[in-house]
């Protein structure tokens, strides 16, 4: 314990200054994991390359209501999709803060940048997760995601929190993605492809239903294509996401 609250960053740094084991495991105070979570990491980490691997998340509350099911669903996509296809290259390009273990000795290495990173002439106070695993990528080691490590957390089930939550992990996610460029083409060609697309995505999105906007608003035309565009890729994306999320 601290003598005061200093935030999850500060927190973490004093716990791994204390440790002394081979690997440390996070997990959130609202994440409860399963009984062979550890286990199952430790096999993956018993390669000496990896520096950090992560399980899967999914939402302990995820029955409480539509928008808890929905997060379910979108826990399910980044994790069996995003993940899942980010570790054939061993560059999972963010361990997610509710269940990560790391090679202790590779913390070590990178826990002084850890600690001192600045936004906009401020000590960073969001975004632990992203970056850590950044700067794992960057001195060499390789990130991975076991899906049979599940871990429960608790999400959302409310519009506000939820978007609250999202803006904060938008920013990291943007704030991140642009100081790791310089590394996707060394790692593969589609990691490059797909890190840029997931960037671009919502920014067309944005485009797309501010122009529709604007074509109402100028020629008192409806937008159709735009709108049933958008409609049919959510559709097809989430009816797949449904199908195997369950």
């Amino acid at each position: 314990l601290l003598p005061s609250n200093v935030g999850k960053r500060k927190a973490q740094i004093a716990a791994i200054r204390r440790s002394f084991g081979d690997l440390v495991l996070n997990v959130d105070s609202d994440t409860e994991i399963a009984p062979d979570v550890v286990s199952k990491l430790v096999r993956k980490m018993q390669d000496p390359a990896v520096g950090a691997a992560m399980g899967q998340l999914t939402a302990s509350n995820r029955n409480d209501s539509w928008l808890t099911q929905l997060i379910d669903m979108e826990y399910w996509l980044a994790c069996n999709e995003e993940r899942a296809a980010q570790t054939r290259f061993g560059a999972v390009m963010c361990c997610c803060g509710p269940c990560a273990m790391y090679r202790r000795s590779a913390l070590m290495l990178l826990l002084d940048q850890y600690e001192t990173q600045f936004f906009r002439g401020k000590p960073s106070d969001f975004g632990e997760d992203r970056h850590l695993t950044i700067l794992m990528l960057k001195a060499g080691f390789r990130t991975e995601y076991v899906p049979d490590a599940i871990a429960a957390t608790v999400v959302p089930d409310k519009l506000l929190p939820y978007l609250r939550q999202q803006l904060r992990w938008a920013r990291s996610t943007y704030r991140d993605t642009l100081l790791g460029l310089h590394l996707l083409p060394g790692l593969d060609r589609y990691l490059t492809l797909d890190v840029v697309g997931q960037n671009l995505g919502p920014l067309l999105l944005a485009i797309s239903s501010i122009a529709a906007l604007a074509q109402l608003a100028l020629t008192g035309s409806v937008p159709w294509w735009t709108g049933l565009t958008i409609v049919a890729m959510t559709m097809i994306r989430c009816s797949v996401a449904a199908v195997r999320a369950g």
